[in-house]
């Protein structure tokens, strides 16, 4: 169920924030309500012991497994000694 809010803001924080919602097909209201689901998730219990990724962190994701014994100083030394040879 909605519920209607009224709240007291900036001007700038608000026109700021219209182009962004709308430049992200989404609406004010609705931006808000995930921003506040997203602090309301992040201080359930289950979540406190676990570190938080954010969207941009996530949309990095490549699907690539690295091996835990992974030498990257060797692996990007091989690599130079590669590009300058």
């Amino acid at each position: 169920m909605d519920t209607k809010l009224t709240l007291k803001l900036d001007k700038f924080v608000v026109d700021s924030a219209k182009e962004y919602a709308s430049a992200h097909n989404k609406s004010l209201s609705r931006l808000v309500e995930a921003y506040l689901m997203s602090l309301l998730n992040a201080q359930s219990p289950e979540n406190k012991n676990e570190i938080e990724i954010t969207p941009f962190v996530k949309s990095l994701k490549t699907g690539v497994k690295v091996p835990s014994d992974l030498d990257d100083k060797k692996e990007y030394g091989d690599y130079l000694m590669d590009k300058y040879k």
